[in-house]
């Protein structure tokens, strides 16, 4: 790796510092459950809706399904894009979206639902990076949300999360390991990554790549440990957005 070099982050934080979070629920009136997730400058919108069906391969099993979508609004980023409506979705698209439904499914105990399904969609209203992880974060609250509404409905017995689960990125930038990358940092990073974490600290995805020259496995552990400290940080922030 290259020698350290000094650089300046976002809102002046330490290279372990994630940006400023804030999740306010209750965004949406019609959905059994809705967060807007602010990472930094970042913003995503997280809607659980509930459906009376699952898909095929589920049915009749006596289990529910999680399962999310993922798009990115026409001006969330400088420069206007089309909607994906018009063209299909991208392999990028696709690819969030299933690690989003993955890691949300990771934490529930599905048979616990009955054969109801969650969809949660996330859609971003503003991008700086770490689109993916602040969906996944976003996008528990919404479903927990949603699951407790349809406890209170009586649809189902009790709130089937086993875990919390939450998202952050990492990275090597400049020779500094860094904690939850903006744009400007992640384009310009030797080595990107995504942690998907639970609660008591198990993993669930893991997306890494050295972008220039190898990274080793010191390395790859150290960006861990960072992933570990800010998924604890994400916790704390649904915990007290879900007022637990």
């Amino acid at each position: 790796m290259s020698e350290l070099l000094e650089f300046k982050r976002q809102y002046g934080r330490l290279l372990d510092e994630i940006r400023p979070v804030e999740m306010i629920t209750g965004v949406n009136k019609y959905a059994e459950g809705s967060c807007l997730i602010k990472a930094g400058d970042t913003h995503v919108m997280c809607i659980a809706s509930l459906e009376k069906r699952v898909p095929f391969w589920v049915h009749g099993t006596g289990s529910g399904w999680v399962t999310a979508e993922y798009g990115m609004l026409p001006r969330s980023t400088s420069d206007r894009m089309d909607r994906e409506a018009k063209k299909g979705q991208s392999g990028r698209t696709q690819e969030i979206q299933r690690l989003i439904g993955r890691s949300l499914r990771s934490v529930v105990d599905l048979k616990q639902m009955g054969e109801i399904s969650i969809k949660v969609d996330c859609d971003v209203i503003q991008a700086d990076g770490g689109t993916r992880t602040a969906s996944i974060s976003g996008g528990f609250v919404a479903l927990y949300l949603a699951l407790n509404s349809l406890k209170e409905r009586h649809i189902i017995r009790q709130i089937p999360i086993q875990n919390f689960v939450g998202a952050i990125s990492c990275g090597i930038v400049k020779g500094n390991l860094c904690l939850d990358l903006d744009y400007d940092e992640d384009s310009s990073a030797d080595v990107d990554s995504n942690f998907v974490l639970t609660s008591n600290g198990r993993l669930v995805e893991i997306q890494g790549t050295a972008e220039k020259e190898p990274f080793t496995p010191k390395q790859f552990l150290d960006l861990l440990a960072l992933a570990q400290k800010g998924v604890g940080e994400i916790t704390q922030k649904q915990k007290e957005a879900l007022g637990l």
